[in-house]
């Protein structure tokens, strides 16, 4: 069992394995007892509820981290995780839009997240150790990452909504319908479907709108992990704590997902300070290691994430209270 203490990307195997294990543990301990109804609507208590249970174990691992690896890399998961957790918000308002837009149903949302995330984490994995390897072999990758951050910040700050809202005529969706055989009608919640082909007449396999569905939330995720990883390398460069953080935060995002959907109009004023997250966390980079002049520990960029998420959150609840009222309104009258 000598293999289990060997060293693996600078951590011994038996903690990725033990990590992974936990995480098998709690997919099925979700799904397989929780959820096991796949066509149950998860309402905005039971989203808070979960959301709160995945946070509340992501710190609990965290406590581990401190624990058994030290105070500065406990300081780095935790910052790590809120950082990954503010940036998963907008990904959240990103996938309610792709999932309205293509006329998926409320009971169907649920089995597109649970693939969604499973994708993601694989993803996520082989982006990490990408970047892992890139900053271990040129630390000077880290201006870059800067670089894309600040840019990702300014653009988000300044773009328009317009800009981002037609997902029926993406590119990557026009480009799959044109390529593959895509029925027009859902098929409750499969993603392939045998139908005949309409010019040989043979039964032949075709893609649902739900897969098309699953499809694009996953080119969502890679999009938005472009802008969260580098974000966490800005923070540490540990790959054990860079894809633990990220993992406990996709696991955290389908039971936010129900909750942060149906109030989607209300946080209209989050992506700015998520803007100004991600230009802080590139001016970090670029004060700390690009120029040295200062080198700010994890707690500041903690601290700084909280009050920027927090001004955020408070700022656009207290800006749309009136939909808040109208909805309140619209009830008390049906």
């Amino acid at each position: 069992m000598d293999f289990l203490h060997t060293l693996w990307l600078g951590q011994p195997v038996w903690m990725w394995l033990g990590f992974h294990a936990l995480v098998i543990g709690l997919m099925a301990f979700d799904l397989g007892l929780l959820h096991r109804d796949k066509g149950r609507v998860i309402g905005v208590k039971e989203s808070l509820v979960l959301t709160t249970c995945y946070l509340l174990l992501g710190l609990a691992f965290g406590g581990w981290v401190w624990w058994y690896m030290g105070r500065t890399h406990g300081e780095e998961f935790v910052t790590g995780l809120v950082i990954e957790y503010s940036l998963s918000m907008d990904n959240v308002f990103v996938i309610a839009v792709i999932l309205t837009a293509l006329g998926v149903p409320r009971s169907a949302q649920h089995r597109v997240l649970v693939w969604g995330i499973l994708a993601a984490v694989l993803l996520r994995g082989l982006m990490i150790g990408l970047g892992s390897a890139l900053v271990a072999q040129a630390h000077w990758v880290l201006s870059l990452f800067a670089a894309f951050l600040i840019y990702a910040g300014l653009k988000m700050l300044f773009s328009k909504e317009e800009d981002e809202a037609d997902v029926e005529n993406s590119a990557s969706l026009r480009f799959l319908r044109r390529h593959l055989r895509i029925t027009r009608e859902p098929h409750g919640q499969k993603f392939l479907v045998r139908l005949p082909d309409p010019k040989s007449g043979k039964s032949v396999l075709w893609f649902t709108p739900l897969a098309l569905a699953l499809t694009a939330v996953n080119i969502a995720d890679v999009i938005f992990a472009v802008d969260s990883v580098p974000a966490i390398f800005a923070i540490t460069t540990d790959p054990f704590i860079v894809y633990t953080s990220n993992i406990f935060a996709i696991l955290g995002l389908r039971s936010l997902y129900f909750a942060l959907a149906a109030m989607v109009e209300r946080f209209a004023y989050l992506k700015t300070a998520l803007a100004f997250i991600l230009i802080f966390i590139g001016g970090k980079i670029v004060v700390a290691d690009t120029l040295g002049l200062v080198d700010l520990p994890p707690w500041v960029s903690l601290a700084v994430t909280l009050v920027l998420l927090t001004i955020g959150i408070v700022y656009s609840l207290w800006r749309t209270r009136g939909i808040a009222d109208a909805h309140d309104e619209a009830r008390h009258r049906a």
